[in-house]
């Protein structure tokens, strides 16, 4: 039941977001980061509270809002915290708006429950909270949530919300109900359709100057009746004889963190009329409108729905270069959660996406999951003012013909090269990975794609992390290499030869293949004719022939 963005934002310091590493700056670029954020965040608080427009993302938002208050805590500790710019009003509430406690998992929910009786569960409605006060039965204030003790008048919108009555039957002298005003949804169903900004169109109908035909057809969830009848079942007969049937539908008995785990899977996935980012907890007994306070109620709990997409900071910019030289880029990330997955890389793809997105550490980015769990980049969300923008690997110096020799400047290209030949499919040498040629690659005799052929076991047993039975393991895998057919050394060299064509082929040694022309090679399957000019250039290198001769000699030798 989230109300306007204020009440998003209490948990967020205690979130694992808001647990981040305090960014190395200098106080002069600290203040002028902070304050250039500050007046991002004021900006869409404007938009957002005083003419009814969403220019960003709740979730989004709210990370961002976190973030500047993790950076105040770093470098301006004395100051007070930034809050949206709400809008308050100056109404006060018969009852306060308490916040409600974020719990992260399953293991968080059943420690909160420990201890407590009689709990029910409701669906997290997501929209726009507000307090309905009736006196007499009738309906006589609305108020927007604002700071949780003061908020300003919707009384007259509200008057047009059909789903609000105006009077209700009661011999109570005052009825203060809290709930969410929300945007129905046909089968909306959470897990594939989002948040569908359903709650910034509320907000939108809500605060726009001038009537909204959204308010007619916006309905009302009671999350809350201070001072209510004891039990829930006669609170839900109550509300539904006053005309808020809703809650009777939605409002749930639990007794084990197992059942609220279902119930918060099955909402998540069954089609509901309307958009929830959660489920609520909340014991029956609650103590006294009095005494409720924003943020200090430990009577009611959330347990919510990871958001699709979630920002981040960005702390390094890597460039993987694979074994043909093609550059990859990937983010290194402060650590998120997204779904069940810790995320803390995510591939950018491209130099050139890159460069056009223009990121540098310190930005902050949206990631999302995607098929498969996959992280996928989703943009830039905010750019820090000092850019001191990685310096990327130079794409002419790593190519198809490129790296074929161990040199400081080929690392990680030789390292994918070496990584590709003892997979299984080409020179198949199980237990040899990355990590076993990193450190093959310290030594002074390894210069090339196949030194690995010559050495001893004693030059392994040598090196630092290989005992030596390590290092007879690593000798015998070498040697049975040696046995492998000679596609599979055509593979391992890195001729750009697709695998039906290389089935296809005939050829049975190092001869027959140099001999080929460029017709020939078209005449092979997937071969066209840039392929076939790609073949010959590369065979007719240098550096190849140089390996190929080493090959012909060590191979033929054993």
């Amino acid at each position: 039941m989230a109300g306007i963005r204020w009440l998003a934002l209490t948990a967020l310091l205690f979130s694992p977001i808001g647990q981040a590493i305090c960014p190395v700056w200098a106080p002069t670029t600290a203040r002028e980061e902070i304050a250039q954020l500050q007046h991002q965040l004021n900006q869409w608080d404007e938009a957002y509270y005083q003419q009814g427009q969403s220019p960003i993302d709740d979730a989004l938002y709210d990370s961002l809002h976190q973030r500047l208050q993790q950076w105040q805590r770093c470098y301006q500790p004395a100051s007070a915290p930034r809050e949206p710019q709400t809008g308050q009003g100056n109404l006060w509430h018969p009852v306060a708006h308490t916040g409600v406690k974020k719990l992260a998992d399953q293991q968080a929910v059943a420690h909160w429950m420990q201890g407590k009786a009689a709990l029910w569960l409701q669906p997290k409605v997501d929209g726009v909270a507000v307090t309905l006060v009736y006196k007499q039965g009738k309906l006589v204030d609305a108020i927007s949530r604002g700071n949780g003790i003061q908020g300003e008048s919707w009384l007259e919108k509200v008057r047009q919300i059909s789903a609000i009555p105006q009077k209700i039957t009661t011999a109570r002298q005052q009825v203060v109900l809290q709930g969410e005003l929300y945007l129905p949804m046909t089968d909306h169903q959470q897990a594939i359709a989002g948040g569908a900004n359903a709650r910034a169109q509320v907000a939108g109908a809500l605060m726009r100057h001038g009537d909204s035909p959204l308010l007619g057809k916006l309905g009302i969830f009671i999350w809350a009746w201070p001072d209510g009848p004891l039990s829930v079942p006669e609170r839900l007969t109550q509300l539904r004889a006053f005309g808020f049937g809703m809650e009777s539908h939605w409002t749930e008995r639990v007794e084990t963190v197992e059942q609220v785990a279902r119930w918060r899977e099955q909402w998540f996935r069954q089609p509901l009329p309307f958009v929830s980012d959660g489920v609520v907890l909340q014991r029956e007994q609650r103590s006294a409108g009095k005494h409720w306070l924003p943020g200090q109620s430990e009577d009611i709990a959330a347990w919510k729905y990871t958001p699709p997409m979630i920002t981040t900071e960005v702390l390094s910019v890597d460039f993987p270069i694979g074994r043909t030289g093609k550059i990859a880029v990937v983010l290194n990330l402060l650590p998120v959660q997204l779904d069940d997955k810790s995320v803390r890389r995510v591939s950018l793809g491209s130099l050139r996406r890159w460069q056009e997105a223009d990121i540098v550490a310190g930005d902050q980015v949206a990631i999302s999951l995607a098929g498969q769990g996959i992280p996928r980049f989703e943009g830039v969300v905010w750019r820090v003012k000092q850019r001191e923008k990685a310096i990327a690997p130079d794409p002419q110096d790593h190519h198809y013909l490129s790296c074929l020799q161990n040199t400081p400047a080929c690392r990680e290209q030789f390292l994918a090269r070496l990584s590709w030949l003892s997979q299984k499919s080409v020179l198949d040498m199980p237990g040899i990975q990355r990590r076993s040629w990193q450190r093959l690659m310290q030594m002074d005799s390894f210069s090339h794609l196949f030194s690995w052929l010559t050495v001893s076991v004693g030059q392994l047993h040598a090196l630092p992390g290989i005992s030596e039975v390590r290092a007879q393991n690593l000798w015998h895998s070498f040697q049975l290499s040696r046995q492998q057919p000679f596609k599979r050394w055509v593979k391992a060299l890195g001729v750009p030869i697709p695998e039906a064509a290389l089935n296809a082929m005939t050829d049975n040694s190092w001869q027959q293949l140099l001999a080929r022309d460029e017709q020939s090679w078209q005449t092979l399957p997937g071969v066209g004719e840039t392929l076939a000019k790609r073949i010959t250039r590369f065979l007719a290198d240098e550096s190849v022939r140089s390996l190929i001769a080493f090959l012909q000699q060590e191979l033929e030798m054993h």
